[in-house]
């Protein structure tokens, strides 16, 4: 228990701080999302060429980074594809509070964004294609609004976390709160994010998960899921969002609600792809731009 509790708390520190050095040094707009009087900052990374351009939404992990998700960003606008990705609020530079409800009303105020007429001329966005997807707790973050959003058709999530499979390790794990409880305070204390009345993993457990909103539950949503253009990517190393615990028995639960446009791809990295993030890209943009041919 020790062992996997040492990994675990290694694994969760490389996801912060890789993830800061390897993006920080892209180029990108600085772009800012006004969300109910919040102010969200955000970068905006605009593929190069003619024409109009598919665009993704692209959500980090928590508390994510000031700059781009792992690399993925700019490897995507190398690719052709535009990419809007931006600080949670009440996370880094951006205002507010964060939680789960709010992640998701963060994630609507991005939309509102790239369909703004303005920006749609500014990024050349072709607004017939459009993408949300993330990493980690961005990944689940995107499964979750799109079932509360029937007009998001197509989503893919890397390493994406159930919220519900994780509250519940949570509880029944006494190694994994201790060293949760402590890396959220972490955050807390050197300003990473201002959590929400009720929004840290401790306070949820106190209230009692099953009052939890059950659309955070993502395995149970698989009905709705399965209707949608799905990209499910994990990784084998990966000692966080595990094959075995979360992204294997979402993607049964999806094959047994008959999901007709669901794929799953491995690769061998661990929770971070430090090794194989150019890969990871190349699997993501190969998805979307042949995504209109999917449907045809």
């Amino acid at each position: 228990m020790i062992k996997i509790t040492l990994v675990f708390t290694i694994t969760m520190l490389l996801a912060m701080f890789e993830s800061v050095a390897s993006c920080q040094f892209y180029d990108s707009e600085d772009i800012s999302i006004e969300r109910e009087g919040v102010l969200l900052k955000g970068k905006f990374f605009v593929a190069q060429g003619e024409g109009k351009f598919p665009t993704a939404v692209l959500l980090n992990g928590f508390p994510g980074t000031r700059t781009d998700v792992i690399g993925i960003g700019k490897l995507l606008a190398d690719a052709g594809i535009n990419v809007l990705t931006f600080q949670y609020c009440g996370t880094y530079e951006s205002q507010g509070l964060t939680s789960f409800d709010n992640q998701q009303k963060d994630i609507q105020a991005a939309f509102d964004f790239i369909c703004q007429s303005d920006n749609i001329n500014r990024f050349r966005i072709d607004t017939s294609l459009i993408y949300l997807g993330g990493w980690c707790n961005g990944g689940g973050m995107a499964l979750v609004y799109s079932v509360y959003h029937p007009e998001i058709t197509s989503v893919f999530s890397v390493v994406g976390n159930d919220f519900g499979e994780f509250m519940r390790e949570y509880v029944r794990n006494p190694e994994m709160k201790k060293t949760v409880d402590s890396m959220f305070d972490g955050f807390i204390a050197n300003g990473y994010a201002r959590f929400d009345k009720g929004a840290l993993p401790k306070e949820m457990a106190e209230e009692g998960i099953e009052n939890m909103n059950p659309v955070y539950d993502i395995r149970q949503n698989t009905k709705i899921l399965a209707q949608k253009d799905l990209l499910l990517i994990c990784a084998w190393d990966d000692n966080l969002v595990t094959v075995e615990q979360y992204m294997l028995p979402l993607y049964r639960a999806l094959q047994k609600e008959n999901a007709k446009y669901l794929q799953i791809i491995a690769i061998q990295d661990g929770h971070n792809f430090i090794k194989s993030r150019k890969i990871l890209a190349t699997h993501i943009a190969d998805w979307i731009l042949a995504a209109p041919g999917r449907k045809q």
